[in-house]
């Protein structure tokens, strides 16, 4: 018989639980975090894959993965629990990308390795649309197209580093912590590239009648 677990306890207890072979507290876990990584896929996905890859398969794919390799990853975490299991899932998107699209595996036009895993970057075209999309009156219709196409410039100007922890701060909640775990940099460097990224916006949302208003 399986010790008592408390299914609605921390994050920790629930990993000591599935430690012990409880695959409820393996199940809840990742239900906790399931909106979030699936948020991340939506978000990365290629457009061209649109109608073949499903956020959804992509995440159970995730979730097989996780729980052949859970017993290794409580030997030697190395990172924070949902860090790993975003690891795993951008490591199962990217090779739904290379089966559905020819892909190569370390193609730098759309991937960035962070822990030798490859992530697909947002296309710029997606990343604007996602920005834009709080404008939906009437009155702003006429003017969010070209706004959208004046953003997608912005990100195409942008270093792609700066344009990866816009995407992880603003898109995926990641905290300046996390976000410099991943990308192997300083929680300032990330904090500070955030704000030149997000300054940038800016200046562009504000050069339009109440667009600023939006951020």
């Amino acid at each position: 018989m399986k010790p008592d677990v408390n299914l609605d306890g921390p994050e920790d207890e629930l990993l000591d639980g599935a430690s012990r072979g409880d695959s409820r507290c393996l199940a809840l876990l990742f239900t906790r975090y399931r909106s979030q990584l699936k948020r991340m896929v939506k978000l990365r996905l290629d457009p061209r894959a649109q109608g073949r890859v499903d956020a959804s398969d992509v995440i159970q794919e995730a979730f097989l993965e996780v729980a052949k390799k859970l017993s290794d990853y409580l030997r030697e975490p190395k990172l924070p629990f949902y860090l790993w299991l975003r690891l795993l899932t951008g490591q199962k998107l990217a090779l739904a990308h290379r089966q559905h699209l020819n892909v190569k595996a370390r193609d730098a036009g759309r991937e960035i390795s962070l822990h030798r895993g490859a992530y697909a970057a947002p296309s710029s075209a997606a990343l604007a649309a996602k920005l834009m999309g709080k404008l939906t009156t009437p009155s702003q219709a006429a003017v969010k197209a070209e706004l959208q196409t004046r953003v997608q410039e912005a990100l195409n100007s942008m270093d792609a580093i700066d344009r990866e922890v816009l995407m992880l701060r603003h898109f995926e909640q990641l905290s300046n912590s996390e976000i410099a775990l991943l990308l192997g940099i300083k929680e300032t460097a990330a904090c500070n590239r955030y704000v030149r990224a997000l300054e940038r916006l800016r200046s562009i949302l504000g050069a339009m009648s109440g667009a600023a208003g939006e951020w």
